[in-house]
Protein backbone atom coordinates (compact mmCIF):
# COMPACT_ATOMS: atom_id res chain seq x y z
CA UNK A 1 0.00 0.00 0.00
CA UNK A 2 1.14 3.51 -0.75
CA UNK A 3 0.18 6.82 0.81
CA UNK A 4 -1.50 9.35 -1.48
CA UNK A 5 1.68 11.40 -1.96
CA UNK A 6 3.67 8.26 -2.79
CA UNK A 7 1.08 7.13 -5.31
CA UNK A 8 1.13 10.59 -6.89
CA UNK A 9 4.95 10.44 -7.17
CA UNK A 10 4.72 6.98 -8.77
CA UNK A 11 2.08 8.12 -11.24
CA UNK A 12 4.04 11.27 -12.13
CA UNK A 13 7.17 9.19 -12.77
CA UNK A 14 5.16 6.64 -14.74
CA UNK A 15 3.56 9.23 -17.02
CA UNK A 16 6.87 11.07 -17.51
CA UNK A 17 8.53 7.79 -18.59
CA UNK A 18 5.47 6.71 -20.59
CA UNK A 19 5.17 3.43 -18.70
CA UNK A 20 2.08 1.41 -19.71
CA UNK A 21 0.88 0.68 -16.16
CA UNK A 22 1.58 1.21 -12.47
CA UNK A 23 2.72 -2.40 -12.24
CA UNK A 24 5.26 -1.86 -15.04
CA UNK A 25 6.50 1.31 -13.33
CA UNK A 26 6.90 -0.50 -10.01
CA UNK A 27 8.80 -3.35 -11.68
CA UNK A 28 11.14 -0.89 -13.42
CA UNK A 29 11.78 1.06 -10.22
CA UNK A 30 12.45 -2.18 -8.33
CA UNK A 31 14.92 -3.26 -11.01
CA UNK A 32 16.75 0.10 -10.75
CA UNK A 33 16.66 0.06 -6.96
CA UNK A 34 18.01 -3.46 -6.65
CA UNK A 35 20.86 -2.63 -9.04
CA UNK A 36 21.71 0.67 -7.31
CA UNK A 37 24.80 1.20 -5.23
CA UNK A 38 24.74 3.24 -2.06
CA UNK A 39 21.46 3.02 -0.21
CA UNK A 40 20.15 3.25 3.31
CA UNK A 41 20.49 0.15 5.45
CA UNK A 42 17.88 -0.52 8.10
CA UNK A 43 19.09 -0.46 11.67
CA UNK A 44 17.44 -1.96 14.73
CA UNK A 45 14.14 -0.28 15.48
CA UNK A 46 13.67 1.11 11.95
CA UNK A 47 10.05 1.44 10.88
CA UNK A 48 8.55 0.98 7.44
CA UNK A 49 7.55 4.66 7.34
CA UNK A 50 11.26 5.57 7.56
CA UNK A 51 11.67 4.29 3.99
CA UNK A 52 9.00 6.23 2.13
CA UNK A 53 8.99 7.12 -1.54
CA UNK A 54 8.41 10.79 -0.81
CA UNK A 55 10.46 12.19 2.06
CA UNK A 56 10.14 15.48 3.86
CA UNK A 57 12.69 18.06 2.74
CA UNK A 58 14.38 18.07 6.14
CA UNK A 59 15.31 14.37 5.90
CA UNK A 60 18.71 13.60 4.46
CA UNK A 61 19.47 10.75 2.10
CA UNK A 62 22.90 9.15 2.23
CA UNK A 63 24.10 7.82 -1.11
CA UNK A 64 27.58 6.58 -1.83
CA UNK A 65 28.90 8.08 1.38
CA UNK A 66 27.65 11.59 0.59
CA UNK A 67 24.72 13.41 2.15
CA UNK A 68 22.27 14.90 -0.30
Amino acid sequence: MLADDQLEALDNWRFDKRMPSRAAAVRELLKWGLAAEGFLTATGGAKSKDFGVVMAAEKLVVRKGRVR
